[in-house]
């Protein structure tokens, strides 16, 4: 367990650098990962939540080492096993901000099973999944979202897997929220911080984040100022889903295809449009907007409310022991299902 934070009397308003830890930031420089810690204790600061009452979680990867850069408590665990540990953290006590740092391989590969099973129980762990595309802790091997064809150190003539979407698995699992921002857009991104530390459930964000080392330029073909007008569309909720430098293009439905229309061309206007609902009960839009490559969705896909597992759990445990009284362990190991062997 890490942790430079002691009890503490709340100041009447903290600062992002009460959230700075006392160790050396060790990322490669021009590192995307600068930017979401910033952004990160920045948020956090403005959340009005005492230090003591946050605690980062993560696997293993360079993401992983976020918990000692931030002025909590945190654990860094098992490589994929971070979502197990920061279930366990929340279950004892349901009152911690459990925020979860991951990366692209930690999550979807050797942890998938636990991040799947996070996400469909709905229990209150913010999970921010850094998303560069590459192994890049160990030196740049092909990653479970490394696009088809991806020459690296351990797929030489290029990788034959199908990559995962995150945004679409998460979805499926029934995620509460989900959303995608970048690295580069600050002021996106700790908006989308703050949302997520306001939900109460399952929470994941898929941050596109560059290493700038193993991966350089993973997403320049939707992030590039030159070209990412034209490369995003900006979900909001209630409004048409509409994208371009002039304003003119418009994603609208074609049966279960999702395609991309010119406003003006052939009689169509806003009202042919896709309406984003991000409060839909039914994910099915969501997921439908998941998978459009072309151009890319940022922002919230989905935000609805349903009881945690954690609040559901004490509530089962009240209600068990209103009904039959404690228990008594003693007894319970003792009882008729067990046998004494000599």
């Amino acid at each position: 367990m890490s942790s430079t934070a002691a009890p503490e009397t709340p100041k009447a308003k903290l600062t992002k650098a009460d959230f700075q830890s006392d160790q050396d930031v060790r990322w490669c420089p021009g590192c995307g990962d600068y930017a979401i810690l910033s952004a990160a204790q920045q948020v956090f600061a403005g959340l009005g939540i005492p230090r003591q009452n946050f605690v980062m979680v993560s696997g293993i990867g360079c993401s992983s080492r976020f918990p000692y850069y931030v002025n909590t408590y945190g654990f860094h665990t098992i490589h994929g096993r971070a979502p197990a540990v920061a279930t366990g953290i929340k279950m004892a006590n349901p009152e911690l901000q459990v925020w979860l740092i991951t990366g692209d391989g930690d999550a979807l590969s050797i942890g998938g099973n636990h991040l799947m099973h996070a996400l469909r129980r709905n229990v209150d762990l913010k999970i921010l999944l850094f998303n560069n595309r590459i192994y890049g802790l160990t030196k740049g091997q092909y990653s479970p979202t490394s696009e088809v064809g991806k020459v690296t150190k351990s797929t030489p003539f290029g990788s034959l897997d199908h990559p995962v979407n995150p945004i679409s698995l998460a979805l499926a699992c029934e995620a509460t929220f989900v959303a995608r921002t970048a690295d580069i857009y600050q002021q996106h991104l700790q908006e989308t911080l703050k949302a997520a530390a306001a939900h109460k459930g399952s929470v994941f964000i898929e941050i596109l984040q560059n290493c700038i080392i193993f991966n350089d330029g993973a997403f320049k073909d939707v992030t590039d100022r030159a070209i990412r007008d034209d490369k995003q569309v900006l979900l909001e909720h209630g409004r048409p889903l509409i994208f371009g430098k002039g304003h003119d293009k418009g994603l609208r439905f074609n049966g279960l295809d999702v395609e991309v229309v010119q406003l003006g061309k052939d009689g169509v206007t806003e009202k042919d449009l896709i309406v984003h609902d991000a409060y839909a009960e039914n994910q099915t839009l969501a997921y439908l907007l998941s998978r459009v490559e072309n151009p890319v969705p940022m922002g919230l896909f989905r935000n609805v409310t349903r009881p945690s597992f954690e609040q559901r759990a004490h509530a089962q445990v009240d209600e068990t022991i209103k009904k039959y009284g404690k228990g008594d362990l003693d007894k319970l190991l003792k009882g008729k299902e067990t046998w004494t062997v000599n």
